[in-house]
């Protein structure tokens, strides 16, 4: 099919929606490490998990053989609304760019969270609604997280409390507005609310927190509420395979003109973005059907991948989560409160952990500067606003067709345009008025760091 006949947009109708979620694990030789328990140091048990979370969403956690989740009727229909999303040929990028490279992004922005997120927030609020509980607690870094998870508790008629990393809660007030709109409970962590938070403050006075330290009081809170369980909206092999719907759409619409991408990009935090979008690309893979480049791109201020350690660790600053394997710069590392809140994770999921181990995916990092360098240059041709997170994964498409126009080749670039930054002003603010600065931590700030990881 010639150049000329590829929409801008392709979209998919209601009928093409995936029906299903995929799990990639099923896939897998080597699965991912089992959870443990942070007491016995055993795999933890469903029975250990429930206390914490839904029935449902443990049962999915744990499951690594079900290739194929049916997706339940009423969450289809929630999806309905704004689902299909679009995959658009960026042909403005690259007659800018000059690039003989042709490149796709999945645009994930289209609803009012702004975000990827909501994806998993009605599957995990549905679950809670469907066991008859009173409502979810979670944390939520940048904003958008705790923003789709409101929507859906507002949807389904259930509580929701929101510990917002106390820097994304100052800078970002509008998104902790829609929140509140939406009747969360918000919270900036860490807090004086909860014993975690007030002993993460003794430890770390002033500190702008991070979504280790908000996930400790979100899990303190479910936990000390009868009626109230945790939802998490990353990490979690469940999210995952919520998010497995982006990649799903992806691949349907691309099998529908016979493209087939060369490099699927994602930005990289606790991991939902960047394994939802290369979910079935990767069976493929897996499976030895296809092949493909895979690449993460992570902030160079919290480098979980490309600078951590493959080692047991905890989920949380306070440690009280499961321990899980993971590429990770310790459960007590916060990182200096950079503008992609969403990515300021110490870890990285464990499957994508265990995918990177084993070279299927490579992995970059990148300075914030840099980063809303290429966001000003995709929103002027492009005409979105990406937030900050999704603007990693701009950055480096945007480096892989430069390189094709240095040496010739037409590569075909996929990348997740995980959500919109017009909450995001602030940062950019600080970078048109030139007083955004870039932290990198030294290899001193992560030895100490390590030496604080678990002996497991």
């Amino acid at each position: 099919m010639s150049q000329q006949e590829i929409p801008y947009k392709i979209y998919l109708s209601e009928d093409e929606m995936p029906k299903y979620w995929y799990n990639m694990r099923a896939d897998m030789k080597k699965k991912p490490a089992p959870l443990l328990n942070p007491q016995t140091l055993k795999p933890v048990t469903a029975e250990e998990l429930e206390h914490v979370f839904c029935k449902e969403l443990v049962k999915q956690e744990l499951d690594n053989d079900t290739r194929e989740i049916p997706i339940p009727q009423e969450i289809l229909d929630f999806y309905k609304m704004y689902r299909p999303s679009p995959l658009t040929r960026a042909y403005c990028l690259e007659k800018k760019l000059n690039t003989p490279a042709k490149i796709y992004y999945k645009f994930e922005g289209n609803n009012t969270s702004g975000s990827h997120k909501l994806n998993s927030a009605i599957a995990q609020a549905y679950y809670a609604k469907n066991q008859g509980l009173k409502g979810v607690t979670t944390e939520t870094g940048a904003g958008q997280w705790g923003t789709a998870l409101s929507m859906a508790c507002a949807y389904l008629g259930l509580d929701c409390h929101v510990y917002m990393v106390k820097v994304s809660y100052e800078q970002k007030p509008f998104r902790r507005e829609v929140m509140r709109t939406y009747g969360a409970q918000v919270t900036p962590s860490p807090s004086e609310t909860t014993n975690v938070g007030r002993q993460i403050l003794k430890e770390h006075p002033g500190t702008g927190g991070s979504l280790g330290c908000a996930i400790s009081e979100a899990v303190e809170d479910a936990t000390t509420h009868e009626g109230y369980r945790y939802v998490l909206g990353s990490v979690l092999s469940q999210v995952l395979l919520h998010q497995s719907v982006i990649g799903l759409e992806c691949k349907t619409a691309m099998d529908k003109y016979g493209i087939k991408p060369d490099v699927i990009i994602g930005c990289a935090g606790g991991g939902s973005n960047l394994g939802g979008l290369i979910s079935p690309f990767m069976g493929e893979k897996l499976r030895g059907e296809k092949d493909y480049q895979f690449i993460a791109v992570e902030p160079a201020s919290c480098p979980s991948l490309t600078r951590g350690v493959y080692a047991y660790d905890y989920c949380d600053t306070g440690r009280v989560c499961p321990l899980q394997k993971m590429y990770t710069l310790g459960s007590g590392f916060i990182p200096a409160p950079n503008h992609a809140g969403g990515l300021r994770y110490h870890g990285m999921s464990g499957v994508l952990s265990e995918l990177y181990d084993q070279g299927l995916i490579e992995a970059r990092s990148v300075v914030q500067t840099d980063v809303f360098e290429a966001a000003e240059a995709f929103a002027r041709v492009e005409g979105i606003l990406p937030a900050p997170e999704s603007s990693h994964a701009i950055k480096v498409a945007m480096d892989e067709a430069i390189k094709c126009r240095e040496t010739g080749e037409e590569k075909t670039i996929l990348f997740g345009l995980t959500g919109t930054g017009y909450f995001d002003m602030y940062a950019y603010e600080k970078f048109n008025d030139g007083k955004m600065t870039d932290f990198i931590p030294s290899d001193e700030d992560l030895k100490k760091s390590f030496e604080t990881l678990p002996k497991v």
